[in-house]
């Protein structure tokens, strides 16, 4: 739909309209007055309808223009040769609109950024419909040879795969809406590493809780032994935690400083407490009871995580002698335990918030016989004890 709008220099009215994908604006030799409002609102109505329904005609309305010129050109070369769709900076802050409703608070910032930082000034003045596949490569291949501004590294094939699906997801529903073949079409994801979980054995869990500061040694006991994501262990309020039946209910995290729903449905789940894990939050309950949330500041705010990084689990790796790792390892230790225990794959995976058993065979499965000694040794057990063949003669 256009505008009337008047031009400051001179006071005259003009019409503002898109047509073909391109902002056109029309100047009048009319005074900016309500009768002359309405009159070009009569036509700029009228201009609207015959887009709409395919048969405007620039010549018609503005002879004159140069527009009008390059209209008529590009109707010569056939309808191909134009697509009539809205800049990409316009559709993206549609496609941002129509799906934020169904963001948590952080991905939205994520998708925002990457747009805002790297999409839009490549893209942003192009018709989505007349990006290439040539373009887009081209685009994938600067990314590659940034840096980030602390390390001097490039930007990893995982990250660069972060900032490239918006503009992906973007084209291919612009196809889908405006008609056209998306250039995205068979371009596919960098292939990224596979990178090896760190977990602590038992004898470094150990040393950690023996060693940690005092203030910390329930909220090292629960992470250790629970799984729980920094999210969720950092969004835990007490009336989530079931003395009674012995459950932590995980129903929210706490992600920049706000509480919000979990990573997915399968992460809404109730974590069964071990006796130790029973044993710490009945401690941390006499020191923070007062507050909302299980671990907290003294001011019974929550924790921050760079805050506890930085000044409590770096420094204390280092003490000890122990490769730093990313608080995030605490989840992996909790599932190799588990498993390296005996207990059900299918108990493990509910309590970590996985709807299958996948990736624990995936991604845990070799730390099993370290740490077990279940090498394959007790099926040769069960033939010798169980089994008996006559042997060849």
């Amino acid at each position: 739909m256009g505008n009337i709008r008047v031009r400051k220099e001179t006071g005259k009215l003009f019409f503002d309209f898109r047509y073909k994908g391109k902002r056109c604006r029309e100047q009048t030799k009319l005074d900016d007055t309500p009768a002359n409002r309405k009159r070009m609102k009569i036509v700029l109505n009228k201009i609207d309808a015959e887009i709409t329904l395919g048969t405007f005609n620039y010549w018609d309305y503005f002879p004159e223009s140069p527009r009008a010129e390059e209209f008529h050109h590009l109707k010569q070369l056939g309808d191909k040769a134009f697509t009539d769709t809205p800049l990409f900076k316009d559709f993206a802050e549609t496609w941002v609109n129509e799906m934020q409703a169904q963001w948590r608070l952080s991905h939205k910032e994520g998708v925002e950024l990457n747009l805002r930082k790297y999409i839009l000034p490549k893209f942003g003045e192009k018709e989505v419909g007349h990006i290439t596949k040539a373009e887009i490569l081209a685009f994938r291949s600067e990314l590659a040879k940034v840096t980030k501004k602390k390390s001097g590294t490039p930007l990893s094939a995982s990250r660069i795969n972060h900032i490239i699906t918006p503009l992906r997801m973007i084209l291919n529903e612009a196809a889908n809406r405006f008609d056209f073949s998306s250039p995205y079409h068979g371009i596919k994801s960098l292939r990224v590493p596979k990178t090896d979980v760190e977990p602590f054995s038992i004898e470094e869990v150990q040393t950690i809780i023996n060693t940690v500061r005092p203030d910390y040694r329930n909220y090292y006991i629960v992470r250790f032994f629970t799984g729980m994501r920094t999210s969720e262990i950092h969004g835990l309020q007490w009336k989530f935690v079931d003395f009674n039946r012995r459950q932590i209910l995980v129903r929210q995290a706490l992600v920049r400083g706000g509480l919000t729903y979990t990573k997915n449905d399968g992460s809404f789940r109730a974590i069964d407490m071990s006796e130790m894990v029973y044993d710490a939050l009945k401690a941390q309950h006499k020191v923070t009871k007062q507050s909302e949330f299980v671990f907290c500041t003294r001011q019974g705010t929550p924790l921050n995580h760079n805050n506890v990084c930085n000044r409590v689990w770096q420094p204390l790796l280092r003490h000890l002698g122990l490769a730093v790792r990313r608080p995030y390892q605490t989840r992996h230790t909790a599932a190799t335990l588990w498993l390296a225990a005996g207990e059900s794959p299918e108990w493990i995976a509910r309590q970590m918030g996985h709807t299958t058993t996948e990736m624990l065979f995936r991604v845990y499965s070799r730390y099993v016989p370290n740490l077990t000694r279940q090498d394959g040794s007790a099926f040769e057990r069960l033939l010798k004890n169980h089994l008996q063949l006559n042997k060849p003669k």
